[in-house]
């Protein structure tokens, strides 16, 4: 289990400086992400992806349960009133329970990639004034050590929140 930690970095120097002390930490390069705004070098940094910056992750969640509740209902409706023969086909209560899921899984998955990650929303001032954010996702064990690290190794980084619970993927 990971937790993911945020820090405000002043610049992109200062942002290289962290990759680099996180990488000697032995921080994985694919669980360092920083977010900065669209006109920002990020050479040489772990850019942030569409499942760090999107609430993609969490509206296919939202879609699965909702999809597949719809599904069951629909199910449900269906077996009630067979349509082919005289019995009720309660096979197909989980057969539009799953296509509901998925279904709603991918619609909403669709909508949620073009909506801002609802957690970052309260760096968004930040980061358009032209700081960096730092999102490093560490294990539970590690969270305090790696705090401390970036602490004592940039002053000028601002600690910024602690996600308790961060996605099992990506």
């Amino acid at each position: 289990m990971r937790k993911r930690i945020f820090w405000l970095l002043p610049d992109t120097a200062c942002a290289r400086r962290a990759m680099d002390d996180l990488l000697l930490a032995r921080i994985e390069h694919s669980r360092i992400h920083f977010v900065a705004r669209e006109d920002t070098d990020m050479t040489g940094l772990h850019e942030a992806n569409l499942f760090q910056t999107s609430d993609i992750v969490h509206a296919a969640e939202m879609g699965l349960m909702v999809g597949g509740g719809v599904g069951i209902v629909a199910g449900v409706v269906v077996a009630m009133f067979p349509i082919v023969s005289d019995s009720p086909q309660w096979g197909l209560v989980g057969v539009l329970a799953v296509l509901g899921a998925i279904i709603g899984a991918w619609a909403s998955s669709m909508i949620g990639s073009s909506v801002p990650n609802s957690r970052l929303r309260s760096f968004t001032t930040d980061i358009e004034a032209g700081k960096i954010l730092l999102m490093v996702d560490v294990p539970r064990g590690r969270v305090d050590e790696i705090e401390q690290l970036l602490q004592r190794t940039h002053p000028e980084a601002r600690f910024a929140g602690l996600d308790p619970a961060i996605p099992a993927f990506p």
